[in-house]
C-alpha cells in the first residue's frame, strides 16, 4: 500500500511539472512586422527592434520586407493591399487599445518620415501596448 502511495505521488509531481498548466510564462506576444527597407524608414526600425529588445523572450517578431517574396506572401495572407511604409500587427491586430483611445500601427511614427505617410502613433504607444499584453509593470 505504502508503495502504491508513492508511485502514485511520483505520477503526479511528474504530470505536474510537465504539465502546460504548470508553466509559469505566458505565451510570448506574436509582433509582425511589415516594412519597407527604405532609408526613411531605417531609424524608425531601429527604434522598434530597441523597444522589443526591453520585452526579451516575452515577445516573438517576425520581420516581412515588403518588397520580399516572403513579404509578399505575408501582405496577402493580412489582405494589404496599399503602399504603406510601415504596418505591425500585435497578436494578429494592428489597431490596440492604448490609455482609452485605439492606436493603429501603421506608417512612420507620429513627427518622422513624409508627413503624407505619418500615422497616428509613437514609440511610446507601442512600448505600452506591448507592456499591456505581456502584463510588465
Amino acid at each position: 500500500m505504502k508503495q502504491r502511495i508513492l508511485v502514485w505521488l511520483a505520477v503526479a509531481a511528474w504530470a505536474m511539472l510537465f504539465s502546460p498548466i504548470a508553466a509559469s510564462s505566458a505565451s510570448p506576444v506574436v509582433v509582425d512586422i511589415l516594412y519597407m527597407n527604405h532609408g526613411p524608414l531605417r531609424p524608425t526600425v531601429e527604434q522598434i527592434k530597441q523597444v522589443l529588445s526591453g520585452f526579451g523572450d516575452k515577445v516573438n517578431p517576425s520581420w516581412y520586407d515588403f518588397e520580399s517574396k516572403e513579404g509578399e506572401k505575408f501582405m496577402a495572407q493580412k489582405g494589404v493591399r496599399q503602399h504603406i511604409p510601415l504596418v505591425i500587427w500585435l497578436n494578429g491586430k494592428s489597431t490596440v487599445l492604448v490609455e482609452g483611445r485605439d492606436v493603429q500601427l501603421m506608417g512612420f511614427p507620429s513627427g518622422s518620415g513624409p508627413a503624407a505617410f505619418q500615422g497616428k502613433w509613437t514609440m511610446a504607444d507601442l512600448r505600452k501596448a506591448l507592456d499591456q499584453l505581456t502584463d510588465k509593470k
